[in-house]
């Protein structure tokens, strides 16, 4: 937010406008699988993941974050649910789908389909540069879904589902990103 606007008024249509239409096409190009694209809606490309609280920050470290999820889930897309706007963001709430075909990070492939709710705050900078895209989801309903294909009555499944629920040990045990645990309070009084 400028340092000179209030909390309390949107900045005008024609911005507001400008914004939709940079997040939609991030979204349509993430889709497509276009990086280049994508990454062009950014002046620097960031992504904050809440739910794991990692930060993907750069050019290279976001191209890494989409082969990684597009290796797992080669078949990703969204589905639009609502998208509003304040005064720094547009927030996307949306379906995230996909289909586990390959390894995500220490996780192995299920085959099974997920179908998750989640919110992306995309964050504007003074002069309306995308300057983070900030996600929420949570991740036990992906894993949920992920294992719920999985017949643990047969040995293969029951080995898989091992396999699955230490892998996500594994990828669970790292320290919070700092800049996402190091937070400071607004000041709210005006």
């Amino acid at each position: 937010m400028p340092p000179s606007a209030s909390r309390f008024v949107l900045p005008p249509e024609p911005v507001l406008r400008a914004r939709e239409k940079l997040v939609l096409d991030h979204f349509h190009d993430e889709v497509r699988q276009d990086w280049d694209a994508t990454l062009a809606t950014f002046p620097h490309p960031h992504y904050e993941l809440i739910a794991q609280m990692t930060v993907h920050d750069g050019d290279r470290e976001v191209r890494d974050y989409y082969a990684d999820t597009r290796t797992a889930f080669p078949d990703q897309d969204h589905e639009i649910i609502a998208l509003r706007h304040s005064i720094d963001a547009v927030i996307v709430e949306f379906w995230l789908l996909g289909t586990h075909r390959g390894p995500l990070g220490a996780i192995p492939p299920t085959g099974s389909r997920h179908r998750t709710r989640m919110t992306a705050y995309f964050v504007f900078d003074e002069a309306e540069n995308l300057v983070t895209e900030r996600i929420y989801f949570d991740q036990l309903t992906i894993l949920r879904q992920l294992i719920g294909g999985l017949n643990p009555r047969s040995p293969r499944g029951l080995l898989k589902l091992g396999r699955v629920l230490l892998g996500a040990v594994r990828v669970s045990g790292g320290a919070p990103d700092p800049r996402l645990s190091r937070t400071v309070p607004p000041a709210l009084d005006d």
